[in-house]
C-alpha cells in the first residue's frame, strides 16, 4: 500500500505489515488517562505506561505536555502551528513521513493528535483501530525499549478553520446552520452529572457520545454504516464538535471527516472554557 492509498483508520493486521516493509512510518502512542473525581476531572499522562508496554519502535506524544501550549489556563491547549510541528519533528515526523497514532484509552486521545496534525495541513496519517488492545490482540509484543528516532522537519500550513473559537461557537448557537455535536457521555449533556462547574450542553448541540462509537468489547470503532444515521444528513453542512477538552470531540471529527463531512470544526477548548464564563449558556433539556 502506497503512502497516498493509507487509511485514516487502519488495522493491526496492516500495521504488522507495514512495519516489516516500510521505513517512512512513524508510530506514536498518545496516550492519556483520565479519571474523573469530585472537583472535576484528573488527568495522567501515559507516559509511564508507554515506557513500560508499547509497540516496538513507538515514540511516545505527549498531549499533556510537549503538545500543548504551556501559557494556557486550559488542559490539551493547542499550540501556535510552528511550535506543533516542531514538536511533531523531534518525534520523527517529518513532511514525507506516514503517521500511525494509537492510544489504550477509546482512541480518543489519538484522535486529538490525529486532528492537531490535519489542522497544520498534514494528511498522511491514521488512527490504528482498537490501539494498544488490538495490537496486543493480534498477538504481536510489546517493549519497553525506549524510541529515539531521527528528528525530521515537518512543515506546519494551517487550516485555522478546523479549530473554533469560543466566539464561532457563540455564534453558531441559534444561527440555524452550524450543526453543534456534544461528545460528552449522555448524562453530562443531559446535566444528570456535573464535570465543568456548570451543568448541561450548549443550546442547540445533540449528543454523539465519542465512547458510543466503538464496540463495548474490542474497542474498535463501528463500521461508517452503522454511524452515518446517527450523524447530520448533509455532509456539507458547517459542524463543530466539542465535548469537556477537545479530546471526545476530536474522536467525533475524526468520524464525520470518513463520512466525508468538508466542513467540521473542533472546538479545542470546549466546556473548561464556556462553562467558565456565566455568559455562555447552558440548557439541561
Amino acid at each position: 500500500m502506497t503512502a497516498t492509498a493509507m487509511d485514516t483508520l487502519v488495522t493491526a493486521s496492516w500495521l504488522i505489515d507495514e512495519l516489516k516493509a516500510a521505513d517512512d512510518l512513524v508510530v506514536l502512542d498518545c496516550t492519556v488517562f483520565l479519571a474523573r473525581t469530585e472537583a472535576g476531572f484528573v488527568s495522567t499522562s501515559g507516559r509511564d505506561a508507554w515506557a513500560a508496554a508499547h509497540i516496538p519502535g513507538a515514540g511516545f506524544a505527549d498531549l499533556d505536555g510537549d503538545l500543548a501550549d504551556p501559557a494556557s489556563n486550559y488542559r490539551y491547549a493547542v499550540p501556535e502551528p510552528d511550535a506543533f510541528a516542531a514538536a511533531m519533528g523531534t518525534l520523527g515526523v517529518g513532511d514525507n513521513s506516514r503517521v500511525v497514532l494509537y492510544d489504550n484509552n477509546q482512541s480518543m486521545w489519538a484522535a486529538r493528535v490525529w486532528w492537531m496534525l490535519r489542522w497544520i495541513g498534514f494528511d498522511r496519517a491514521a488512527i490504528l483501530d482498537g490501539g494498544l488492545k488490538a495490537w496486543e490482540a493480534a498477538g504481536q509484543p510489546v517493549s519497553g525499549e525506549p524510541s529515539a528516532p531521527p528528528p525530521a522537519t515537518l512543515t506546519a500550513r494551517p487550516r485555522p478553520e478546523l479549530i473554533a473559537t469560543k466566539a464561532d461557537v457563540l455564534a453558531a448557537v441559534g444561527d440555524g446552520t452550524t450543526c453543534l455535536i456534544d461528545a460528552l457521555p449522555g448524562a453530562m449533556y443531559r446535566g444528570e452529572v456535573t464535570a465543568y462547574g456548570r451543568p448541561g450542553h450548549i443550546p442547540g448541540a445533540t449528543n454523539r457520545s465519542a465512547s458510543g462509537m466503538l464496540d463495548a468489547d474490542t474497542g474498535l470503532f463501528r463500521t461508517l454504516d452503522e454511524l452515518r444515521p446517527t450523524f447530520p444528513d448533509d455532509p456539507t453542512a458547517r459542524v463543530i464538535t466539542y465535548c469537556g477538552g477537545g479530546i471526545a470531540a476530536s474522536a467525533d471529527a475524526f468520524i464525520l471527516t470518513r463520512l466525508g463531512f468538508t466542513d467540521v470544526a473542533v472546538y479545542t477548548a470546549s466546556l473548561q472554557e464556556w462553562a467558565q464564563d456565566p455568559a455562555a449558556p447552558l440548557v439541561t433539556e
